[in-house]
């Protein structure tokens, strides 16, 4: 069984910048689609970013463009998510999620493995 572990969160002030990082242990996740949620107090789960098993292609939600990056690397078998110009509506609790051979998705049903989360606070 896949797990993932997220970690890279805490206290920012806005402006600031966080790097988040899932990771996995047993198994490589070169053969997973990996995307990045968040879930703020009080609402749904949101997909923020996501990148294929390739590497090849990226997305993003439109509140985080030009702002948030993902990235992986094989060789610590580790995938980001580079977090720039924070605000205080980017605070929420920070999920990354696998899925076998796939482009990737925002959209969070397409996923197999979750991990626990991270939690981001943007506040002055």
């Amino acid at each position: 069984q896949l797990q993932l572990v997220e970690s890279g969160g805490g206290l920012v002030q806005p402006g600031g910048s966080l790097r988040l990082s899932c990771s996995a242990s047993g198994f490589t996740l070169d053969y997973y689609a990996i995307g990045w949620f968040r879930q703020a107090p009080g609402k749904e789960r949101e997909g923020v970013s996501c990148i294929s098993s390739s590497g090849s292609s990226t997305n993003y939600a439109d509140s985080v463009k030009g702002r948030f990056t993902i990235s992986r690397d094989s060789g610590k078998n580790t995938v980001y998510l580079q977090m720039n110009s924070l605000k205080p509506e980017d605070t929420a609790v920070y999920y990354c999620a696998a899925v076998e051979y796939d482009m990737g998705s925002l959209n969070e049903g397409e996923y197999d493995y979750w991990g626990q989360g991270t939690q981001v606070t943007v506040s002055s």
